[in-house]
């Protein structure tokens, strides 16, 4: 019998509880005793409010979608950056998940559009470029007359290996390649970079 099926069965509140419990452990930063707190307010808390919050979940995984141009989330066929007139569509920042987009729209700083590459180039773990999104990203820079690619992949290992791999792929395309400048500390995450040092990386950006 494996452990999970065995808490399961022997949870002191039934197998439900023990699987609501699992699923919130599964969650990114949640550990055993934060799953159980969870699972205890959606206990305690109104029946409304829970249905609530299953189904906002179910309706944001029926709903949302890649963006057709730069692969952001969006529930359109077109992210709002994308649709917004206002934003360069000449210049494009290359980042590597949706979580950086939103990220880098804090600093307020950028009037571009972006392009998620959907991960980056980490042979290790099995990730080649086939599996990101650059012949998209080609095919927008040529499609759309795009004059600057900013790379604001995270400053890793991975990150500026696949930076340095797109400025090869885009070097026969006459775009202007550029960077993030170092105020964002190698081996950090863009998540963890406040709003003044991306509008510093942002404004100082730099030839790549």
């Amino acid at each position: 019998m494996s452990a999970r099926r065995f808490e399961e069965e022997h949870h002191p509140f039934g197998a439900a509880v023990a699987r609501l419990i699992h699923q919130f452990a599964m969650l990114p930063g949640i550990g055993r005793k934060t799953a159980e707190r969870l699972a205890h307010h959606i206990l305690s808390c109104p029946a409304e409010e829970a249905a609530a919050l299953a189904e906002a979940i179910r309706e944001v995984k029926a709903t949302i979608r890649q963006c057709q141009t730069c692969f952001n989330l969006t529930d359109q066929e077109e992210c709002e950056i994308c649709r917004d007139p206002r934003r360069d569509k000449t210049i494009v920042c290359v980042v590597e998940t949706p979580k950086d987009v939103t990220v880098l729209e804090r600093a307020s700083e950028f009037g571009g559009t972006y392009h998620v590459l959907g991960g980056r180039i980490s042979p290790l773990d099995g990730i080649g470029p086939e599996k990101l999104t650059i012949n998209q990203l080609v095919r927008r820079v040529k499609r759309d007359s795009v004059k600057e690619i900013i790379m604001a992949t995270n400053p890793t290992l991975e990150g500026d290996g696949t930076a340095l791999f797109l400025s090869n792929v885009l070097e026969g395309t006459g775009v202007n390649m550029t960077r993030l400048a170092r105020g964002i500390a190698t081996g950090s995450v863009l998540e963890f970079a406040n709003k003044e040092m991306l509008a510093d990386a942002l404004r100082g950006r730099q030839k790549f």
